[in-house]
């Protein structure tokens, strides 16, 4: 195995102590039962415990339908909301390219991303790009009548097949949906669009390791076999492991945990590069949707670094003491810049030259960690090496098994989202929606 995560607990050392944290963690261990024997709180829905295993029989079945893809189209647009479509973004965000669309020398694929807001500016915009296109749809929905990718799929699918004609749109259209049932399921049947199966035991935030995540992130190019196997390398590290000292998941769930009773009740995620910003964005999902819930529950938050020092690094560093940071520390970039010497120095920044712009990274990176401890702000570090498709896959499962193991500590279902459907409801009464009408009408007194 490749070096593998690690979770540094130094900085926050002053707020909990070590002994503390292994002591939650080796009591926590039983929580690790019962999400291997099923015995606990959602126990229907950890089938992503062993996907780096289940999904490898359909690696090839992947890879084949999005190198089709990228055969009839330059162009796919990913319909999906939630864990449909924030778990694919993050990997892609963080491994690609930050300015693939302006490569113009190097041949590409680009993907777009709609279904995850019904804004109608956005979707407009997007259909004047689509007019100058050539592309693919891959749409993501157990039930296909999620709203949101719902409404997109409808006016994407009428466009896709007025401009190629319905024959030629069936063939670039793959649908991720259940194996029997739902709306998508009977379209897809009823036109023919090729299919992968949302696994019954897979709910969405939990799902980038099924095809949800993996189709569209092999459409962008990206080796889904390397992001497999850092998940397998971590579920080894983590799924089975009690001992509280190597097991990172142990120790953030129990670090966090204990930073929560020690009355921080907000965690912001930080990266140093803004390759992160869409892991963060998942790592939202997945914790705000797990753990909020019977009044209970850490809020996650984040922030880009150094970008935000220079906006929420005041709260952070000043403002009320209710939060604590979690840094993803990435040891080396993929590329190199070094910055020059300026003869006349106007920016009195000679200091620097020669130095590579990553050092100075890495330098505003410790300067922070120090500043907010001394501001009074625990600091967790999770370290990688590198930021590429293997360590990615080792972040995404340990955040996942981290998660069911902190969820059990707070002693809520960590696999369900009874709150997600209370807007939808008023939404669909405003909006007259057969067998709402009362409802609508309530609530349009109340507004």
């Amino acid at each position: 195995m490749k070096e593998k995560l690690n979770v540094n607990l130094k900085n926050a050392g002053a707020f909990v102590s070590f002994e503390e944290v292994v002591a939650l963690a080796k009591l926590s261990a039983r929580h690790l039962d019962a999400l291997n024997n099923g015995k606990g709180a959602g126990n229907d829905f950890l089938g992503w415990l062993t996907l780096p295993d289940d999904i490898l029989k359909q690696l090839d079945k992947i890879e084949k339908s999005a190198k089709h893809l990228r055969s009839v189209s330059d162009t796919t647009v990913v319909i999906g909301i939630g864990g449909s479509y924030l778990g694919a973004r993050a990997v892609m965000e963080a491994i690609s390219h930050t300015f693939t669309p302006y490569l113009k020398k190097k041949p590409h694929h680009d993907v777009i991303f709609a279904g995850q807001n019904i804004c109608e500016d956005y979707l407009s915009e997007l259909i004047e790009v689509l007019d100058e296109r050539s592309y693919s749809i891959i749409v993501i929905s157990k039930s296909g009548t999620t709203t949101e990718p719902a409404i997109a799929f409808r006016i994407l699918k009428d466009h896709l097949e007025k401009k190629v004609g319905k024959p030629a749109a069936a063939d670039r259209i793959i649908a991720i949906t259940d194996e029997k049932k739902g709306a998508l399921r009977s379209l897809a049947t009823t036109n023919g669009y090729e299919t992968f199966v949302i696994p019954d035991n897979v709910g969405g935030r939990y799902s980038v390791l099924s095809p949800v995540g993996l189709l569209p992130i092999a459409v962008s190019g990206l080796d889904i076999r390397a992001l497999v196997k850092g998940a397998k390398d971590m579920e080894e590290v983590t799924r089975t492991n009690k001992d509280a000292v190597s097991n990172p998941a142990l120790l953030y769930a129990a670090a966090r945990n204990l930073l929560l009773q020690g009355g921080r009740p907000v965690e912001i995620m930080v990266g140093f590069t803004p390759k992160l910003h869409f892991m963060s964005e998942w790592w939202k999902q997945l914790y705000g949707e797990s753990e909020g819930k019977d009044g209970k529950g850490i809020y996650p938050a984040s922030v880009d670094m150094t970008t935000d020092l220079h906006s929420l690094g005041q709260y952070i560093q000043d403002g009320q003491r209710i939060l604590f940071e979690t840094m993803i520390s990435v040891k080396s970039p993929s590329r190199t810049l070094t910055i020059p010497l300026e003869k006349d120095d106007s920016d009195q920044l000679n200091f620097l030259a020669g130095k590579r712009l990553s050092e100075v990274n890495r330098n505003a990176e410790a300067g922070t960690t120090i500043a907010h401890n001394d501001g009074n702000v625990p600091v967790l570090k999770i370290e990688i090496p590198v930021l590429d498709e293997y360590y990615t896959g080792q972040l995404i499962y340990f955040f996942e098994i981290a998660c069911g193991i902190s969820g059990y500590i707070l002693d809520v279902n960590p696999f369900d989202q009874p709150g997600v459907e209370a807007y939808k409801k008023n939404m669909f009464a405003l909006l007259n929606k057969p067998g709402y009408e009362e409802a609508g009408k309530k609530l349009r007194e109340r507004l």
